[in-house]
């Protein structure tokens, strides 16, 4: 078999931990500081009701409750051993800090939860819930999921994220002083940005050295305001090969030790309106294995270092 041509954050968790290793997402409740109206009201402009979150998550039931249900599912499909609690929709650290350390807390009483990740935004990180992450980088496996999308202030002003480049730059160089490791997400093909500048995100995350990296589509949601302006054909989307080859260059200019943890981006089906060939994440992923065979490429080739 072929070694992967990148740093696939999969088969580290299997080396790691000895045996299969899955991210459960839960909802613990949070909001979001870009929803004034609480988590019903829109958000950033390609947000979805559901704050991004996992299609099909369980709502207003106990954290141990979720992930129960959700363990046996990955067992039952992916022989998955050991699990990884992720805080994923809206900004799961949009509370007090004892508010914070109840739900964490409970996520690690579950058997066989190994580990915790935390989503949330560049500007719900004071310092009382920095050193409180802090705690739990000491007692478990952890990381820090920030969702920049860009490094264009232009372009964050746009899809109304309601914070700069600057504030994310704050938050992680804080983040990485206290030895946390950070799992950055970026979105390919946002309105207004050319090739030239996806790639120049790219490369200033590999300036950063990023622990990890999720790479996720854009795709256009039915009652979002992304979606009424694509109806107004105010948005292009790119074409499936397009896409492929903008991920092999990122993943190119990445450096060879930051873990890969998403390619790609799916939306749930009923709301979802571009592009539809998101739908077919195989063979999105099969195409990204091809499109790197064929330039016989891998992670860190234009890695400036």
């Amino acid at each position: 078999m072929r070694k992967k041509a990148f740093r696939l954050y999969s088969t580290y968790l299997k080396q790691r931990f000895g045996g299969r290793v899955h991210k459960i997402s839960i909802d613990a409740g949070f909001g979001c500081p870009n929803r004034q109206g609480g988590r019903d009201a829109h958000g950033c402009l390609f947000c979805d009701p559901g704050g991004s979150g996992a299609v099909g998550m369980a709502r207003n039931e106990p954290i141990a409750v979720q992930l129960e249900r959700s363990k046996e599912l990955m067992r039952r499909k992916y022989r998955a051993k050991y699990f990884i609690a992720y805080f994923q929709p809206f900004s799961n650290t949009y509370a007090p800090v004892d508010v914070l350390r109840r739900c964490y807390d409970q996520a690690l009483a579950v058997d066989d939860v190994v580990g915790l990740a935390v989503g949330t935004r560049p500007d719900c990180l004071p310092p009382e819930t920095l050193e409180l992450l802090a705690e739990y980088e000491q007692r478990t496996y952890f990381w820090l999921e920030l969702g920049l999308q860009t490094t264009h202030d232009r372009t964050l002003d746009y899809l109304q994220r309601g914070h700069d480049y600057q504030c994310f730059l704050d938050s992680y160089r804080q983040a990485k002083a206290l030895g946390l490791r950070v799992c950055v997400h970026l979105i390919l093909g946002l309105p207004g940005e050319s090739r030239e500048d996806i790639l120049a995100t790219a490369e200033e995350m590999a300036r950063l050295k990023i622990d990890g990296i999720k790479l996720h589509l854009l795709h256009v949601l039915e009652g979002t305001p992304l979606g009424e302006l694509y109806q107004q054909g105010q948005v292009p989307m790119f074409a499936m090969q397009e896409y492929v080859e903008l991920v092999v260059d990122v993943i190119e200019r990445l450096p060879p030790e930051t873990l890969i943890q998403r390619l790609t981006g799916d939306g749930p089906r009923h709301i979802l309106l571009a592009p539809l060939w998101s739908m077919n994440k195989w063979e999105i992923l099969n195409a990204i294995d091809a499109e790197l065979v064929k330039r016989g490429t891998v992670q860190g080739e234009r890695y400036a270092g």
